[in-house]
């Protein structure tokens, strides 16, 4: 549950960015993510992860641009940066070998599992297949700029079926290579 609560930033902006606007999509992101980053700081049992950190850079970076610069960018285009930023942050963490996931599991999984192999091989593959889930964002995002002659549905679908495909990966793949497969 709390990684999923971590992309709450992402969907106040989307809620408020076809209500209102743009600029003030990305601004309810930022606020959502400097909500959480506090609850992570006051609460004695939790600590900002980077996913966290690393939204609320993107949101609050693009939130600044948007109303100093104010570019004149379409929905899709703002999702485009969006999405893009997201699909950065994963692959940074991986790249560093910090991989997002791993902060998470660690709320959930005992302790001693944590320095095993298994466990951060585990957290490498769950966050690659995010890191796939936002680049298949990051290219409906694409087609739907490229070719505005799409139905919008194509980049809802492609959307939901990434994120949802990912969610259903994160709950099995663990599952799948179990304490067992740790002793071979």
């Amino acid at each position: 549950m709390g990684m999923l609560l971590a992309f709450a930033p992402f969907i106040a902006f989307t809620l408020v960015d076809r209500m209102i606007g743009a600029s003030e999509g990305l601004l309810a992101g930022a606020a959502v993510s400097a909500a959480l980053l506090a609850r992570d700081w006051i609460s004695a049992d939790r600590s900002p992860k980077i996913l966290e950190i690393g939204t609320f850079v993107l949101f609050a970076g693009l939130a600044l641009y948007s109303f100093i610069g104010r570019p004149a960018w379409s929905i899709v285009g703002v999702r485009l940066c969006v999405d893009a930023g997201l699909l950065v942050i994963v692959l940074v963490s991986l790249t560093v070998g910090r991989p997002f996931t791993l902060q998470y599991a660690k709320e959930t999984v005992a302790p001693e599992l944590w320095s095993s192999p298994q466990f951060a091989r585990t957290n490498m593959v769950i966050t690659a297949a995010w890191a796939v889930a936002f680049a298949l964002l990051v290219v409906a995002d694409i087609v739907m700029l490229a070719m505005p002659e799409v139905p919008h549905r194509f980049g809802i679908i492609l959307t939901i079926a990434a994120l949802v495909g990912a969610v259903k990966f994160t709950d099995w793949y663990p599952r799948s290579t179990g304490p067992q497969k740790t002793e071979e």
